[in-house]
């Protein structure tokens, strides 16, 4: 075979190489895996260094951190002249990280959270088991009974009845405090009342203007007390009927008003006039009843 030939196929094999495919390139290329390896481990030996170096130039920042430090290295280099120890341990313990140490030396002693509940539960007071009320004696009971017995004649005016019973009890049971205490005040105003009832004028006239009088002052329940009394007197007076009615129509009390004022008005009715300006009145003017009895013409 002649010399050009030979050349030729040469040339003709390189350009088939080349126009080989990328994957039987790259597959040449990852010919020797070992070579990958040490790469991969000097990658690793680099950053390794690294962090030790950027680890190692890390100091603490803080005084207190500065100071444990120092005194750690003192305490291991005097530790290390006492046992004799080679330059390479207290190196080593030197070494060790400084933030650790200055931490510990700065860091609060832990509490378990057993103890701090503990703690709380030391510090709250212990609670108050509430008493049992006290059951009244036979005397104590005995003695409510008397009392609800003149209270309620002392409520129905009856004054005289209910200073009997109050003197009663009070002679009985002086024993039992608390209603003797009560005893003592209804008494005293029971004896007071009868001694006004006493003192008081007995026409029906004079407790007329007695009532006017302690009508105009605003004493209500004073006024009301002497036209009742007056009408015990004189049933068919018309004008303590209606003292009557204004004094109820004041104290509220509207329906026995108007029972007043009707009553007044059927036995004079020129009365009328009188009610459609009286102030008196004034609480019972928006009730139908009030404009009816008043306003409206009778038959």
């Amino acid at each position: 075979m002649s010399a050009v030939t030979k050349s030729l196929r040469r040339s003709t094999s390189r350009a088939a190489a080349r126009r080989a495919s990328p994957k039987t390139a790259a597959k040449k290329r990852v010919a020797n895996p070992k070579a990958v390896r040490a790469k991969a481990k000097r990658a690793v030996a680099q950053k390794t260094a690294s962090r030790k170096t950027v680890k190692a130039k890390a100091a603490p920042k803080s005084k207190t951190a500065r100071k444990a430090v120092a005194k750690t290295k003192s305490a291991l280099k005097q530790r290390a002249g006492k046992k004799g120890t080679s330059r390479t341990t207290v190196a080593r313990k030197l070494a060790a990280s400084p933030k650790r140490t200055a931490l510990k030396a700065t860091a609060k002693p832990r509490v378990k959270k057993t103890q701090k509940i503990a703690a709380v539960r030391a510090q709250r007071p212990a609670p108050i088991a509430p008493t049992p009320p006290r059951q009244p004696t036979l005397a104590e009971s005995a003695a409510l009974k008397a009392f609800e017995r003149a209270h309620k004649e002392f409520t129905h005016g009856h004054f005289g009845e209910a200073r009997n019973q109050f003197r009663a009890l009070l002679e009985k049971y002086s024993q039992v405090s608390e209603v003797a205490a009560r005893v003592r005040t209804y008494l005293a105003v029971s004896e007071a009342r009868l001694r006004t009832e006493t003192m008081l004028p007995r026409d029906a006239d004079s407790l007329y203007d007695r009532g006017v009088i302690e009508l105009n002052r605003g004493e209500y329940v004073a006024a009301q007390e002497m036209f009742e009394r007056a009408l015990k007197r004189e049933p068919g007076a018309a004008h303590i009927h209606y003292g009557l009615a204004a004094t109820r129509a004041r104290l509220g009390a509207l329906d026995l008003a108007l029972q007043s004022l009707q009553r007044a008005l059927d036995i004079q009715p020129t009365l009328r006039v009188r009610a459609q300006h009286d102030q008196d009145l004034t609480s019972l003017r928006n009730d139908p009843d009030f404009d009816r009895l008043v306003f409206q013409p009778r038959p």
